[in-house]
């Protein structure tokens, strides 16, 4: 039986769509069912042909990516959305994920990564390259920001993840952005050590990403 990933591109420059499709056409594993060049033909073709991933880029004539997969969401498409873009602007990207992307990649993204990003997608998770992840956590941590009246203590019933008061310090640290290594000096503690407390929190919270771990904290207002 057949299980290639079937994917419609959308993109208004053909000769970006012809490189994408040459790339995924080396593997056996995609198939290129569809090709558009804007977005209202995008959001036809994904609603007639149902395809398991949507390749569609932020900038297109007649309806943009966002508001293409904004669209899509409203029909309760299944299908899986990457949103291709040349720019990181902190509001494009927030748009996207609110719109229902699960994933945005700039167009200099490497084929590795490119290709990384859509099993990832298909396979039901998230995936933004590294300084857009940034944007994500950053945003979600600002957020936090309005609810400190609200966070953990071990008085207050929120640690319904049974987390201790050093990995909640760890917890802190590693979302105010610093490396394992910057955490094991600030406290003194060896590098080892800091890696199994983040071990143990991304398993107790049921993440397994830094973005997940910082949307989930914000949610339970551990930040």
């Amino acid at each position: 039986m057949d299980k290639s990933t079937r994917i419609v591109l959308a993109d208004d420059h053909s000769l970006v769509r012809d490189g994408i499709r040459a790339l995924l056409e080396e593997d056996d594993t995609y198939v290129v069912i569809g090709e558009v060049s804007n977005g209202k033909e995008a959001v036809q073709m994904v609603l007639d042909k149902k395809p398991d991933l949507l390749i569609i880029d932020i900038r297109m004539p007649e309806m943009n990516g966002i508001e293409a997969v904004e669209e899509l969401n409203k029909h309760s498409s299944a299908t899986k959305c990457i949103i291709l873009s040349m720019h990181d602007s902190e509001e494009y990207i927030l748009k996207s994920v609110s719109a229902g992307a699960s994933g945005y990649l700039l167009k200099d993204t490497g084929k590795t990564e490119f290709l990384k990003a859509i099993t990832t997608v298909v396979q039901g998770g998230k995936y933004f390259s590294g300084d857009i992840s940034n944007v994500l956590v950053n945003n979600l941590l600002s957020q936090g920001q309005t609810r400190q009246d609200n966070r953990y203590s071990p008085k207050n019933g929120n640690n319904s993840f049974g987390i201790t008061s050093k990995e909640l310090q760890i917890l802190e640290l590693v979302l105010s952005g610093l490396t394992n290594k910057q955490i094991s000096e600030k406290l003194q503690k060896s590098k080892r050590t800091i890696e199994t407390h983040r071990f143990n929190l991304m398993r107790k919270m049921g993440v397994n990403n830094l973005m997940d771990l910082a949307k989930k904290a914000q949610e339970f207002n551990l930040v």
